[in-house]
């Protein structure tokens, strides 16, 4: 007999309240989207969007708790609510803590994701780089070259990589490159190199990229950081527990 004709309650749906805030997230996402509400204005009152959009005021409040979290609005204490510029680094910044909170076979699925993306930011910064940020490219290159001290090789990779990233000419690949690249994971990925002597590899590795973007090689630029990136995941894999 069918549960629900005998009275019982189906399992399987999500409960009402839940669904309710989702629908309410909804409703302002698509006002943001139809420009019923333009980056940086002040969002109506909860209780009056309550109103206008036929929800309950505890549903809205979780709506706007949960959208503010995700960057899309922002508190301002004594004046209200707001949507924020939209921009894609404050959109995209989840992103940090899902790299920086991945282990093991998750961790190597967003190196693998990280390893289309670099290639493709590095083929089009080939293409598109200026002298002033190839020279920044260069700086960090040479940084890197000079010192054995891992924190310092950490930061100059990460700067590295984020002048490429820029110099792409993607806000949003840019950002999403950024969100991926956990500093904690490349100091562990930096130490275990020392440790495994494979830091000339790697430095190799980066002066090959370099290379590409000074011959305005798109493609040499591509495989370049694909193999980067690609020894990084293999190097994740060697180490994974067995």
């Amino acid at each position: 007999m069918d549960k629900t004709l005998a009275g019982q309650t189906p399992t399987g749906p999500a409960p009402q309240k839940a669904t309710v805030t989702q629908r309410a997230i909804e409703r302002i996402k698509a006002m943001i989207g139809d420009g019923s509400l333009e980056p940086g204005q002040r969002l109506p009152t909860e209780r009056e969007l309550a109103v206008q959009l036929g929800i309950s005021r505890s549903s809205m409040r979780e709506a706007i708790r949960a959208l503010t979290v995700l960057g899309v609005l922002e508190a301002r204490h004594g004046s209200g609510i707001y949507v924020t510029r939209l921009e894609a680094g404050d959109l995209l910044e989840t992103f940090g803590v899902v790299a920086d909170l991945s282990r093991g076979p998750g961790l190597v699925e967003l190196l693998e994701v990280r390893r289309i993306l670099e290639s493709t930011a590095a083929a089009l910064a080939a293409a598109r780089i200026t002298p002033d940020r190839l020279a920044a490219v260069a700086e960090h290159l040479a940084a890197m070259n000079a010192t054995g001290d891992p924190d310092v090789i950490l930061a100059h990779d990460l700067a590295f990589h984020r002048e490429i990233a820029a110099a792409a000419g993607n806000d949003t690949m840019a950002a999403i490159l950024e969100g991926l690249s956990s500093r904690t994971f490349r100091a562990r990925v930096w130490r275990g190199y020392q440790e495994d002597g494979v830091i000339e590899r790697t430095r190799r590795e980066h002066a090959a990229i370099h290379r590409a973007l000074v011959a305005h090689d798109p493609e040499a630029a591509r495989a370049a950081a694909a193999a980067h990136v690609g020894e990084v995941e293999q190097w994740l894999r060697s180490h994974l527990p067995q």
